[in-house]
């Protein structure tokens, strides 16, 4: 009579489903942990933030730069009640943060005011505490608006108190001049005020209706915008990668976020 093998009563060879199943179980433990703890990808919806981040642009937000609360979550279902592990943003960061009207919905904006700061706009000149912020032109340019209509956008470089300096746009005829003059806004402690690049067409703190974004709350900060890892033209597709070799905006990948 034939001895039995001991270890042939369980097989589980290499290339079995069990272990295909294993494998993927294990990768998306891992991806869902760098999600929430390191890195997370985002992709640029809107214009709100040109020149400096474009449609069609993707990429990572560091999500340990401020701490974790539960909007670090996905679906932000961990009751966390404080932010811990928390570092304040600091003027000028690019971040991503949570509407605070619904607390669901990422927006992504240049944090401008500080708690506790007075900002305002006169004459399209940002002021911080009642000083005007340096703002000097740097050029203009004829860009697509939507619709096959054109616009001459003015730029312009703007220093923070800090020495944070970026480029901003500004719009001739098709953008929203109400932002260029506004009343001022007083930063309540625990929150900060956001502003997009594109100072015409940017749905940001300036907007304190019910529609709009207001102050935002330490809590609902995400994390800090770092590096565009892709970037593709706004009227490509990721997916088509038979068309990359035109609608990849090459010299955009892998540069850093300012």
């Amino acid at each position: 009579m034939a001895e039995k093998n001991a270890g042939a009563s369980n097989p589980k060879p290499e290339g079995s489903l069990y272990e295909t199943a294993k494998v993927i179980i294990q990768a998306v433990l891992i991806a869902l942990v760098v999600r929430t703890f390191f890195f997370q990808p985002f992709n640029i919806p809107s214009s709100s933030l040109v020149p400096t981040l474009l449609v069609g642009d993707y990429l990572f937000v560091s999500k340990f730069s401020y701490g974790y609360s539960s909007h670090s979550f996905p679906f932000s279902f961990v009751p966390i009640s404080e932010r811990v592990f928390g570092a304040e943003p600091e003027r000028g960061d690019i971040a991503v943060f949570k509407l605070p009207r619904d607390n669901s919905t990422d927006y992504i904006k240049r944090v401008i005011g500080l708690p506790n700061d007075r900002i305002q706009m006169i004459n399209g000149i940002l002021h911080i505490n009642d000083v005007a912020i340096k703002k000097a032109p740097v050029g203009k340019d004829q860009i697509g608006v939507g619709a096959g209509l054109t616009d001459e956008a003015t730029y312009f470089q703007e220093t923070l108190p800090n020495g944070v300096t970026y480029t901003i746009q500004e719009l001739e005829k098709f953008g929203n001049k109400l932002g260029r003059n506004t009343d001022v806004y007083v930063v309540p402690p625990g929150h900060f005020f956001m502003m997009g690049d594109n100072r015409d067409n940017s749905l940001d703190s300036r907007d304190m209706s019910s529609q709009g974004v207001g102050y935002v709350p330490y809590e609902n900060f995400v994390g800090r915008a770092e590096i565009i890892f892709f970037s593709i033209n706004s009227d490509g597709a990721a997916w088509k990668i038979w068309e990359w070799p035109t609608s990849v905006r090459w010299s955009r990948i892998f540069s850093s976020i300012n």
